[in-house]
Formats: structure tokens, C-alpha cells, sequence
């Protein structure tokens, strides 16, 4: 049995609203699997684009769409054709005035800037863009609730590595995913950039994750300039494999942190950059409280899918809230993240909500209860918070 994608549903809602859907997402994240379900549901024509006869056959995009129009079409890595993007819009615009204006095609790609770039200038007002993140603690909890959470945190939530039959086979898989993305995807998208190199500063990310990013002392210990370490952290926020989280730095009249924090978004890649196989591993380990941190507000992220802007906040003085979640009309959440079961909070947190004026106030915690704790702070499971969060 799969895990159910919750993202499934949304993709087909979209379809019913956009001429054209894309689906981004890392390599191996589920994109695919998602397609064909749609395909198999719908009768949509499927085509991987990194197959030379796929390719082949949208050549003259305009000739396979007057044969196969009737049919949803699938184009998978479809930043590998963006010369397509054109003449597709001149298809969808020829069938909004025949009167069919939904449903044409769906893209998938693996790349998030380069596919927005060369299908927004071409498809503005045309598309609908949505992210596939890893599997995530509420899909698993709907696929088995009794499954711990410290599984999916310590194999991350590609469907591979997660569903593995060991942790042993799970970080074999995570480690040929990585090889192959330093040796085979990165290359194929432009950058030189020695595979050792990138191999390092990947593992440099992992040892300082969820910490403020220190560009002049990653570029000391690669031998490189500021400047490459930002083009290097560019590039893999491009692949959707790092996120940058920027602080919030509206006028609040202290001494703020500026620079944004950077983690490796997925916590099972983490995990196999630094050597840790187990559960017990990773609870030595030194990254354990940054990891878990970035698990949480990753999984948190998962369900808010664009509906608010996430920051963090921290001041020079000390005061500080893990994750900001900005809501349409001004609306603040403030998010502390506890890995305990006996949720404390610092008085710099108390004095950052104030700061910012945050409407409501959560500590995320690894008990099952929701409660009350006091001045206007909810403790709640990470499930809980996300279920909320999910029909705000």
C-alpha cells in the first residue's frame, strides 16, 4: 500500500480551474507516481521528457496536441524542452476561444526558479504552480497511525527511503541519491562546480542545520569567495533540496539578526551526509536539536503551501521565535519548537511575540495533548498544529 499524497486532490482541483497545472518538487519525491494516479484516473496522456522517444514526439508540440488534445497532457521534466513553452501558450489560448479553458496539461519538473522562469513569461495568467514537499507527518499518521514520527524524521520523506524495509536500506538509497545528484542531475543543469566541492559544502549545511547562514566562514573552509558560497546556496534552493528561511525584519526599532537561516530541508538527507543510520545515532548526535527544528517547521511549511510567509525572528539581545507564520490581512503565528514532552519556554520568546505583536502563540512539542501553558501560549503535537493549519 502507497501513501496517500494529500497534494493529489489539489492537483486535480487546480486542473478544474487552469488551463495548465506544474508540479515541482526534488527528483524521487513522488511526482511521477502522483501523474500516473491522475492518468490512470483521467485517461491523460503521460510523457517523460528525459526519454529520447517522449521527446521526440513534442518536437512539434502543436501537431502531437491536434492528435492527442482531447486527452490531459503529462509532461514530465519538462524544463528539459522550454522551447516548448511558446507555442504552448498559443494552444491554450486557440482553445479558450473554442471555449475549453481547464485541464489542458499538467508539467512536472525538478527544478523550481528555471521552471518558473521559462513557464511564467510564457504562461502568465495560464498556469497554477504547486510544490510536492516529502511525505509528511500528517499523510503518515492517515497511512498508519501508530507509526512514530522519529521514523519518518530519521529517513526524511522521500517514498523510498521512508518506506525501505530497514534503516539500513533506507540510507543506501539516500546515499545513491545523492551521489547521483552531485554526479548526474547537478552537472546536467549548467554549473561546473567539482562534484567533491558541492559534496563538501552539502555536508557543511547538514553539520550547521537551522543556523544563520556565515558565507565568509563556509567560503574559508571551501577555499572559494562569499560570493560562490550564495551562487552554491542559490543553485540548491533552485533543485528544492535547501530553503532559505528569512528573518522577519519589519520596523520593530532593535538590533535584529539579518541573515537568513539555512537548512537541507529533507532531515533524511541530513542524516546521510552526517553518517547517522539510526534513531539512537541521531540522538547523540550533536545536530540533533537542529534537525529536529527544521523537520518540524519543513512538515509545518508542507501544509501551509503558499497560503502564509514563513521567518523567523531574533535579536541581538537574545529574543528569538523559531518560525513566523505571516497570514493574508497581517495575521502572525508565533512557533517555538520543543523536541521534549514538558514543553518550556524562555522569557526571549515571551519578549519576541511581543515584539512582533503575534496573534497567536504555539509551542510545538512531542506530547499528544493539546493545552494551554499560559500567557496566550497553546502547546500542541506537531500533528495537531498541522491539522489546524490545514483548514485555516
Amino acid at each position: 500500500m502507497m501513501i496517500k499524497r494529500r497534494l493529489e486532490d489539489k492537483i486535480e482541483k487546480a486542473l478544474m480551474l487552469s488551463p495548465s497545472v506544474a508540479l515541482m518538487g526534488p527528483r524521487q519525491i513522488g511526482k511521477t507516481t502522483i501523474s500516473l494516479n491522475i492518468a490512470e484516473k483521467s485517461g491523460a496522456i503521460y510523457l517523460d521528457l528525459e526519454n529520447s522517444l517522449d521527446a521526440a514526439r513534442i518536437n512539434d508540440i502543436a501537431a502531437f496536441y491536434t492528435d492527442n488534445g482531447d486527452h490531459l497532457i503529462i509532461l514530465d521534466e519538462v524544463q528539459r524542452a522550454p522551447e516548448i513553452f511558446p507555442s504552448i501558450r498559443g494552444l491554450i489560448d486557440k482553445e479558450r476561444r473554442r471555449g475549453k479553458k481547464t485541464g489542458l496539461f499538467l508539467f512536472l519538473g525538478s527544478a523550481s526558479m528555471e521552471l518558473l522562469q521559462q513557464s511564467g513569461e510564457s504562461l502568465a495568467g495560464r498556469i497554477a504552480y504547486l510544490e510536492l514537499f516529502g511525505i509528511d507527518a500528517l499523510e503518515l499518521h492517515a497511512y498508519s497511525p501508530k507509526e512514530n514520527i522519529h521514523t519518518l524524521w530519521l529517513r526524511g520523506g522521500f517514498p523510498e527511503s521512508f518506506l525501505a524495509r530497514s534503516d539500513k536500506d533506507s540510507i543506501f538509497w539516500r546515499r545513491n541519491f545523492i551521489k547521483t545528484y552531485l554526479e548526474r542531475d547537478i552537472p546536467q543543469l549548467g554549473p561546473r562546480i567539482p562534484a567533491q566541492t558541492l559534496e563538501r559544502f552539502w555536508i557543511m549545511l547538514a553539520h550547521n542545520q537551522g543556523g544563520v547562514v556565515n558565507a565568509s566562514q563556509l567560503g574559508r573552509n571551501l577555499e572559494v569567495s562569499s560570493v560562490t558560497i550564495n551562487r552554491y546556496i542559490d543553485l540548491m534552493a533552485d533543485l528544492l533540496l535547501v530553503r532559505r528561511l528569512q528573518p522577519y525584519t519589519a520596523n520593530i526599532g532593535k538590533r535584529l539578526i539579518r541573515a537568513p537561516k539555512i537548512y537541507v530541508r529533507d532531515s533524511g538527507l541530513v542524516h546521510a551526509l552526517l553518517n547517522i543510520t539510526t534513531l539512537n545515532e541521531l540522538l547523540g548526535h550533536p545536530v540533533v536539536g537542529g534537525s529536529w527544528e527544521s523537520f518540524v517547521v519543513e512538515n509545518i511549511l508542507a501544509v501551509v503551501e503558499g497560503n502564509a510567509l514563513p521567518y523567523f525572528y531574533r535579536t541581538s539581545a537574545g529574543a528569538e521565535i523559531d518560525l513566523i507564520l505571516e497570514f493574508p490581512g497581517k495575521e502572525k503565528w508565533a512557533i517555538e519548537i520543543k523536541r521534549n514532552s514538558t514543553p518550556s519556554l524562555s522569557k526571549g520568546f515571551y519578549i519576541a511575540c511581543d515584539d512582533i505583536k503575534a496573534d497567536k502563540r504555539f509551542v510545538v512539542y512531542a506530547g499528544a495533548e493539546k493545552f494551554s501553558i499560559g500567557n496566550n501560549v497553546t502547546a500542541i503535537p506537531l500533528t495537531g498544529l498541522m491539522e489546524m493549519l490545514n483548514t485555516h
